[in-house]
């Protein structure tokens, strides 16, 4: 059950931003091993002032058209796995938001497994 934040700059179309969180969507399926209907996204817009993301760091240059996607995660998938899902994704949302490969920031964060409630207070998968 990833939990899968998305945020970029404040302006993007509602079209733009539900094809983001397909395209994440779609990888998380494609290269993650993540069960259809296991959708969970939060999409939030930011001012410039509450949007900072460093335009140069490691000599990637990004414009303000970055997004920094962030999924929490059960944890044990493989560094492969991984790798797959960051070139989806960045591939992706290129190829049908012609978005910058440099502008896609992806960030994952992994659990264990009976860190999660998906209601009625109680530990699931614990």
């Amino acid at each position: 059950m990833p939990l899968v934040r998305i945020d970029l700059a404040r302006g993007k179309t509602e079209h733009y931003r539900q094809t983001v969180g397909d395209v994440v969507y779609e990888a998380m399926i494609a290269t993650l091993n993540v069960p259809a209907d296991d959708r969970f996204q939060i999409i939030a817009e930011h001012s410039p002032i509450d949007f900072i993301v460093d335009q140069n760091y490691l000599g990637i240059k990004r414009t303000d058209d970055v997004i920094v996607i962030q999924v929490t995660l059960n944890a044990g998938r493989s560094v492969d796995l991984k790798r797959a899902f960051y070139k989806a994704v960045a591939d992706g949302l290129h190829q049908r938001l012609d978005l910058r490969r440099e502008d896609v920031f992806i960030n994952l964060v992994e659990t264990a497994k009976e860190n999660w409630s998906f209601g009625n207070g109680e530990a699931q998968y614990a």
